[in-house]
């Protein structure tokens, strides 16, 4: 509802109930209403998957309308980026935050840092994506609570109607986000009961994988188990039974697949029958011929085309995949999953090259027209590494001269300035427009990145003020580059809530309220 029609429709409710509500403004209440757009984390996850499902759309009609998002580990991590975003770009449109469940093991358990191994309190996922809205909404109402002051101050009508345009066409801070899930925590009930929490806070995305819950490892290491796809899609069916019950029946849900590095699986898979989804999952074991006389008294072994086949299982009693599988069991576990209720994929790979993703991802198109990957622009990638030994590899094969190089040591910063690294970084500057182009990426994330920056500004600080600057190393190196540009954190009082407490102080008390933002508050120094 426009502002101007809030406030004759208040209106009309305080004149209903009589003399004793004359006290109450109007003009305030609609102030406070549209500071407070979203009432309940199922309002915002029906409007970001709304939000999500349209730029969905626009990137099928479109791949250089592909999404990004950064990984978020605390509500006021995820409210700076969009203020950020806002500040820049003068708008959010495209842009998400994600949630990591790597960072949520890291640093928001209660056991103190853990691996990214589902060890985390799983109660404390639901609580960060509300944590992230509450800060989100926060930053709406702080924005929206400076236009009120300006509205008041505006000095004639044409000015008033610039303001009054602003507040009408206002954009919101809140974004959808991605959720990750890990492998459910538990079976599926128990994950169908952690997807209600999460879509309850707010998530309209969830990112489950299909490693076993209980052996599960971070993407980007070792020991990675995979279960079979009836087990993953009984997952993935739960996580949509929750979208539904709740009635966010446009929810999404992004399947994402290890088997690139994973070579174990606990289970061999149920097959009825030859070529069945369970067959083919069984196909890619490490087996070996055997007879009845030379199987072992606790070997398990499978039929195969007629013949006895024993699956290599290991001490830990997993069974191994035969290595240079990994591909073809990505391109089916993304196959069999969108064919089944997911929405997008994630293929977890070991390094960033458009060429492997974009491999599998036209195997997955022969069989799914529209597929689409969310991609993690991960940090665990040495990119710099990785592009430089492409660029070389290229070259290589074009019959360039890379005498002058390296391979194995092409981090050095020797060739920092060389044609090779600038022609290397150009490559990373367009890896994501390139590669949602011709890979098929529709969302590009970063996991991790605020872990790296908190850590690197720490660094930098403590090296600084505990050094020979002093408490220089605090001014030039923070504060006065918060003034120079323009961060709002400069003034933490008003990031904090404090002039808006103000307007509340006001509106309840009109004259008698003590306010916290006169002459003497030092705020004032930043003008």
């Amino acid at each position: 509802m426009p502002f101007d029609k809030d406030i004759e429709s208040i209106t009309g409710l305080r004149d209903t109930a009589g003399g004793s509500w004359n006290a109450i403004d109007p003009s305030n209440v609609a102030r406070m209403r549209l500071q407070n757009r979203f009432k309940t984390g199922l309002d915002i996850a029906q409007y970001t998957a709304d939000v999500m499902r349209a730029d969905m759309d626009a990137y099928d009609a479109d791949s250089s309308q592909y999404t990004q998002s950064l990984g978020c580990w605390h509500g006021f991590i995820g409210q700076q980026k969009m203020i950020a975003i806002k500040k820049h770009f003068g708008t959010t449109k495209r842009k998400y935050l994600y949630l990591s469940g790597w960072m949520i093991a890291a640093l928001r358990s209660e056991f103190g840092p853990l691996p990214d191994q589902s060890m985390h309190e799983k109660t404390s996922v639901p609580a960060l994506i509300e944590e992230l809205y509450t800060f989100l909404r926060q930053a709406d109402a702080r924005e929206l609570g400076g236009l009120f002051r300006e509205l008041d101050a505006a000095p004639d009508a044409a000015a008033r109607a610039e303001v009054q345009s602003k507040i009408d066409n206002f954009q919101t801070h809140v974004v959808p986000i991605i959720a990750d899930i890990d492998a459910g925590f538990g079976n599926a009930e128990a994950t169908y009961l952690l997807a209600k929490k999460m879509i309850e806070a707010g998530a309209c995305a969830l990112q489950i994988e299909n490693q076993v819950s209980d052996e599960k490892q971070c993407g980007h290491q070792d020991g990675k188990v995979t279960v079979p796809h009836e087990d993953f899609l009984q997952k993935i069916r739960a996580c949509r039974h929750a979208f539904l019950e709740l009635g966010i029946d446009n929810g999404i849900i992004v399947a994402r697949t290890d088997s690139l590095g994973a070579g174990l699986t606990k289970q061999i898979a149920y097959s009825k029958e030859a070529g069945d989804l369970g067959d083919q999952y069984n196909s890619f074991l490490d087996c070996e011929e055997v007879t009845v006389d030379t199987m072992g008294d606790n070997d398990v072994v499978i039929k195969r085309d007629g013949k006895l086949m024993r699956p290599k299982r290991l001490p830990s009693n997993l069974f191994q995949f035969k290595a240079g599988t990994g591909e073809a069991r990505c391109v089916l576990d993304s196959i069999t999953s969108l064919q089944n209720g997911a929405d997008m994929i994630w293929i977890e790979t070991e390094k960033p090259h458009i060429a492997q993703i974009g491999g599998m991802v036209s195997e997955i198109r022969k069989t799914v027209p529209n597929a689409k990957l969310v991609y993690n622009n991960s940090p665990s990638f040495n990119w710099t590494l990785n592009f430089r030994q492409q660029v070389f590899d290229a070259w290589t094969e074009e019959g360039r001269d890379v005498s002058a190089y390296d391979r194995a040591n092409l981090m050095s910063s020797a060739y920092d300035e060389s044609e090779l690294s600038v022609e290397a970084d150009k490559r990373i500057q367009t890896f994501q427009a390139d590669s949602s182009r011709e890979a098929g990426i529709f969302h590009h994330l970063i996991t991790l990145p605020t872990y790296h920056t908190a850590a690197l500004s720490t660094d930098n600080l403590a090296k600084e003020y505990f050094g020979e600057a002093g408490m220089l190393g605090y001014v030039a190196g923070v504060q006065r580059k918060e003034i120079r540009q323009g961060i709002a954190c400069v003034k933490h009082q008003n990031m904090s809530g404090s002039d808006m407490g103000d307007d509340h102080k006001e509106y309840f008390a009109g004259e008698a309220a003590l306010k916290a933002a006169g002459k003497d508050n030092t705020m004032n120094q930043f003008g």
